[in-house]
């Protein structure tokens, strides 16, 4: 009696799974540029921490001088969030211009998950210890990467969506 029951559940969970799995695939397809850089939260911005972050990879601060810029988890958070939209970006980049470079698709990609791996445990360091040096140097890598993924997604937009570039630029 209870096997068949079972057997329902596992059933009924897989179709929610998937029906819920076909509709967020559906709403990421429909969604558009300006919608994509509305979700980017520009309550801080990496400005704060290299002049050029969006055309070159690096830092221009130490460890200690961009946990105080980046005005601590606040701007870890900020990072989280927009590390998922440019991989987002990112995505329509590929669905919607022709010719684009999959291996800096992946690259990407890579960089969006790395980048909230190490928010996340830089976060869950500062929640124990609070800014300790290695929430503060975890943090710096973040931001590194960070400047590193946003400089590679403006050369994206610029050689293959040269007109996204300056909404992009404002964006961030």
């Amino acid at each position: 009696m209870i096997l068949p029951l079972v057997e329902i559940a596992a059933i009924a969970a897989i179709a929610f799974y998937l029906g819920h799995w076909r509709s967020s695939v559906r709403r990421r397809n429909s969604e558009t540029w300006e919608s994509l850089l509305a979700k980017l939260r520009p309550d801080w911005s990496a400005r704060e921490l290299s002049e050029n972050f969006l055309w070159r990879e690096g830092l221009s601060a130490t460890p200690e001088d961009a946990w105080q810029r980046m005005d601590g988890p606040k701007g870890l958070w900020v990072m989280h969030q927009n590390a998922r939209v440019m991989l987002q970006m990112a995505d329509y980049a590929a669905r919607n211009c022709e010719g684009v470079d999959r291996l800096l698709i992946e690259t990407l990609h890579s960089d969006a998950m790395q980048i909230r791996v190490c928010v996340l445990m830089a976060l869950a360091q500062y929640a124990f210890t609070q800014a300790s040096e290695g929430v503060r140097i975890n943090a710096f890598r973040a931001a590194s990467m960070y400047t590193g993924m946003a400089a590679r997604m403006t050369t994206l937009l610029q050689d293959h969506a040269a007109v996204m570039v300056p909404d992009f630029v404002a964006a961030m």
